[in-house]
Order: structure tokens, then C-alpha cells, then sequence
């Protein structure tokens, strides 16, 4: 049974070998070099600068996370990564179902999804989120495209 809580602090290592897993399985456009410069600042930057952290955990293994900040009316969802060994298994449906309940519906999700990562992109439109804008530059200026999507606060 999948159970989802906080993550803190001492979660963090883990989360990052998922992260490692899931970018590996997932992200075969990011140049080598980006990939380790993302990983090295994942638990001193990225991960800390959320302001919820939620974890996805079967069995006592981590299944899978999601980090979300406050924006106005809602939500914007900064990462969502499973473990290669549940893709499929419902972790990241289960992961926005958590942040969609905790604001009963009332509040918007966005989220931005890396343009060469289609799988992605269908997961989010398949999941009532529609394309909202798109940039050239990922929000470190690389090279990696960005596509903007957006669930009413009534979907997803």
C-alpha cells in the first residue's frame, strides 16, 4: 500500500538516488555535464527550496516524490520524480491526488515539463493539464525547452 508523508532533511539522500534513477531512465536529452551539475545541487538547492516535499513510500521503499511552492491561486508543481521500478504503477497519479486534496480542489496546479520528455507531457495532459506557454530555455538558461501546463482548479 502506498503511504505519502512529508519528507525532511534526512530523506534527502534518498530522494536524490531516486531522482538519479528516474533522470537516468527518463532524460536521455540532458548532456552529461547538466545532469551533474542538477545532482550535485539537488539536496543543498533544489530540494530545500521547496516549500512542501511530499514522499511516496510501498513498503518502506521510496516510490516517488513531489515538491510544490505556493503561487497565487494555487500550486506549481517543481518536481515530480518515481522510482524506475513503480513507472506505471500509479506513484505520480497518486502524488498530485495528494496535493490536489490538501487544497480540496479550490486551488490551480502548473507545473513545467521538459519539451524532449513526451512521456512526461502525457502524463500531465492525460491528467486534465492543458499547455499554457512554452520557452527555449530551461530556468537555468540551458538549452532544454520548456512547455508550461496548467489544471483548473476543479481537474486533474
Amino acid at each position: 500500500m502506498l503511504h505519502i508523508r512529508r519528507a525532511a532533511p534526512c530523506d534527502y539522500p534518498a530522494l536524490v538516488a531516486l531522482w538519479r534513477a528516474s533522470v537516468l531512465a527518463t532524460h536521455d536529452f540532458l548532456a552529461p555535464g547538466d545532469l551533474e551539475e542538477i545532482y550535485l545541487r539537488l539536496a543543498t538547492v533544489y530540494l530545500p527550496g521547496v516549500e512542501e516535499l511530499w514522499l511516496a513510500e510501498e513498503a518502506g521503499r521510496s516510490a516517488g516524490f513531489l515538491g510544490a511552492n505556493p503561487v497565487p491561486g494555487g500550486r506549481h508543481i517543481e518536481m515530480l520524480f518515481v522510482a524506475p521500478d513503480f513507472f506505471g504503477h500509479g506513484v505520480g497519479t497518486a502524488l498530485l491526488c495528494h496535493v490536489r486534496d490538501l487544497a480540496d480542489g479550490r486551488e490551480r496546479l502548473t507545473v513545467d515539463v521538459n519539451e524532449q520528455n513526451p512521456k512526461a507531457l502525457a502524463f500531465y495532459q492525460s491528467r486534465g493539464f492543458v499547455v499554457v506557454g512554452r520557452s527555449e530555455r530551461d530556468r537555468e538558461g540551458r538549452l532544454y525547452p520548456l512547455v508550461y501546463l496548467a489544471a483548473p482548479a476543479d481537474e486533474t
